[in-house]
C-alpha cells in the first residue's frame, strides 16, 4: 500500500484507505486529504509526488493550483460582506459598480453573479490566456458587454468571469482587490494556507499539475455555449505553471492551497460561522447560501445543477444531503461542506482527469468520511 503521511482519528482510517488505493492503483500522483469535524481536523493526510515522473515526494507544505475550488473562497468573501451589512445581495450590481449597467445589465443584481445566472459566462471579446492577469480589461470587458441570455432565467457556468465579477463587486466596497481582501480576513485570522495571487516566495512549494488527455469541448456534449465560454482564453496545465499566471489573482480559478488549507477555511460554512475560535460569519450569513438562485440544466455544462450563493447544492448530479454545499475545480479538486455533521471534507491532487463535473477520486475520500463518521 502506498505511504501516507500525516495524521488521521482512527475513526476515519477508511480516508487513509482511499488516498492510498488511489496512489496504488495511479489515478492519483501526488494529492492531500483533510477532514475537519466540528472545526477540528481529523484528517491531514498526504502521499505520493509532485512530478508524474516521481522524485520529489509530496510535503506537508506542498500547495497546488486548484482551478475552481477557488470560486468557494471568492463566494466566502461576498458572503462575509453581506453578513456585515456592507453588501446586498439582491441589490443591482451597478449600486457599487455604475460601469456594470451598461448594455441592460442595470437590473442584474449581485446574487445573480454567485449563482451564474447573470448571462456573462464569458468574453465577448477574444482574449489571450496572458490578458487574465489585467483586471481592468477583463472587468471592463464584462462591464460593456450585453448578456448572452435573459439573466436570472438559467444558470450558465461563469467558469472564469465569475472571480472578476464577484471580485470587482468586492474591489469597490472595500478599495482592496479580491486576493488582498481573503487574505487579510479569511486566511490570515484562520492560518490558511492559501492564496489568490501566489506571493513569489510560496512558489517552490507548488507542485505542478500534470495535464488530462487532450479533449475536444464539442465531442464530451458541451453545448455550443460551453464551447464558446471555456474556450477563450484556452487554459491548460502549462500556464497555470507560468510566472504570471501564479502571480496573477484570478478570483475563479488560480487559488493555490492544499487540502488542509481549503477545509480550514471551509470548515467556517460548515460550523455555522466559527471554527477554531475564528467567527467569520453569523448563522443567518450561512444560511444564505442555500437561497436558491437556479435548478436545471445548465447552459454552459449541459448538466442539471442547483445553485445557491456561490456552491453548488444537492442535485442529482451532486447528490448530497440536504445542507450540504460544494464544489471542485477542473481537473479534480473538491471541497463538500456537510452543515447538519459539521464535517468539511476536502481532496487537492496534481494529476488532473479531463472530468468536467465529478470525479470519482475525491467522491470516494468524501465517502469514506460520511461513511466513516455513521459508524462511528
Amino acid at each position: 500500500m502506498a505511504d501516507i503521511a500525516g495524521t488521521f482519528d482512527e475513526r476515519f482510517a477508511a480516508v487513509a484507505e482511499a488516498l492510498a488505493r488511489n496512489l496504488d492503483e495511479g489515478v492519483d500522483i501526488g494529492a492531500s486529504v483533510a477532514v475537519v469535524l466540528d472545526g477540528e481536523p481529523v484528517v491531514d493526510i498526504w502521499g505520493g509526488h509532485k512530478a508524474l515522473a516521481g522524485g520529489e515526494a509530496w510535503e506537508p507544505d506542498t500547495i497546488v493550483n486548484v482551478f475552481s475550488t477557488t470560486k468557494t473562497m471568492t463566494a466566502l468573501c461576498a458572503l462575509i460582506l453581506a453578513d456585515r451589512g456592507e453588501l446586498d445581495l439582491h441589490a443591482p450590481v451597478a449600486r457599487y459598480w455604475p460601469e456594470f449597467a451598461q448594455a441592460g445589465k442595470a437590473q442584474i443584481e449581485v446574487r445573480q453573479l454567485l449563482g451564474h445566472t447573470s448571462g456573462l459566462s464569458g468574453w465577448e471579446e477574444p482574449l489571450a490566456p496572458k490578458d487574465l492577469a489585467d483586471w481592468e480589461r477583463c472587468t471592463s470587458l464584462l462591464a460593456a458587454q450585453a448578456p448572452w441570455w435573459e439573466p436570472g432565467t438559467h444558470s450558465g457556468y461563469h467558469a472564469i468571469t465569475q472571480g472578476y465579477l464577484v471580485g470587482e463587486v468586492v474591489r469597490r466596497i472595500t478599495g482592496r482587490s479580491l486576493g488582498a481582501f481573503f487574505k487579510e480576513t479569511v486566511a490570515d485570522p484562520l492560518r490558511a494556507d492559501f492564496h489568490i495571487g501566489l506571493p513569489p516566495e510560496a512558489a517552490p512549494r507548488v507542485a505542478p499539475l500534470i495535464a488530462p488527455p487532450p479533449v475536444d469541448l464539442r465531442s464530451v456534449g458541451l453545448p455550443e455555449l460551453g464551447v464558446r465560454t471555456l474556450s477563450n482564453p484556452p487554459i491548460t496545465a502549462a500556464v497555470t505553471a507560468e510566472e504570471w499566471w501564479q502571480r496573477a489573482e484570478i478570483p475563479a480559478a488560480n487559488g493555490h492551497g492544499n487540502a488542509r488549507s481549503v477545509a480550514a477555511v471551509q470548515s467556517i460554512v460548515a460550523c455555522a460561522g466559527e471554527a477554531r475560535g475564528t467567527r467569520l460569519l453569523t448563522e443567518q450569513g450561512v444560511a444564505a447560501i442555500f437561497e436558491e438562485q437556479s435548478f436545471g440544466r445548465d447552459l454552459v455544462l449541459g448538466v442539471p445543477l442547483r445553485f445557491g450563493m456561490g456552491f453548488g447544492l444537492a442535485s442529482e448530479t451532486m447528490p448530497m444531503g440536504p445542507r450540504s454545499c460544494a464544489w471542485g475545480g477542473y481537473g479534480g479538486s473538491l471541497v463538500v461542506n456537510d452543515l447538519d455533521a459539521r464535517m468539511t471534507v476536502a481532496y487537492v491532487m496534481n494529476r488532473m482527469e479531463a472530468n468536467i463535473i465529478g470525479d470519482p477520486r475525491g467522491a470516494s475520500v468524501v465517502m469514506a468520511a460520511i461513511l466513516a463518521l455513521a459508524r462511528s
